[in-house]
């Protein structure tokens, strides 16, 4: 019919998912709503082996938080011709300027890569404290003559 207009409501089950974390591991939590009621299930991130819930549950992205003021120590260094520049294991941020020539950059014990000038580079990672993240790798820079760069790095203390 020209003109016409109008909308049908089905009655129909709404299912939201979350993933949620316990003191083993993640799980999916569905929430089922029909006729005003809400039923949780809780199941393997497969959404079909049948889960039970160890401990206290929490959001996984919340489960590690990071402590409320962690002791950050930076460094700064520039080099100017040959020499290197180390920066260990368990950094929380490295970064990179080259202003002239081509220093190499070895990362975790790699072969070197050569990086050239006006390129800038960095790494990092975002939470800290208690268990937090840290680049399991070594960064060794190594300035060649002409090269003019600039390391800097946080990590925690």
């Amino acid at each position: 019919m020209s003109g016409t207009n109008g909308s049908v409501a089905a009655a129909t089950i709404d299912d939201e998912y979350e993933i949620l974390c316990d003191d083993v591991g993640s799980f999916l939590r569905r929430y089922t709503s029909e006729d005003g009621a809400t039923v949780a299930t809780d199941t393997e991130l497969d959404g079909i082996t049948a889960y039970t819930v160890t401990g206290t549950v929490v959001r996984c992205d919340t489960e590690q938080a990071p402590a409320a003021n962690p002791l950050i120590d930076s460094t700064l260094q520039r080099q100017t011709g040959a020499g290197n520049v180390t920066i260990a294991a368990g950094a929380r941020s490295v970064t990179l300027v080259v202003y002239a020539g081509s220093p190499t950059l070895a990362i975790g014990g790699a072969a070197p890569v050569t990086v050239t000038a006006g390129t800038s580079l960095t790494w990092g990672v975002d939470r800290g404290g208690d268990n937090g993240e840290q680049l399991q790798d070594a960064f060794v820079f190594a300035g060649v003559a002409g090269s003019d760069f600039l390391v800097s790095s946080t990590r925690e203390v």
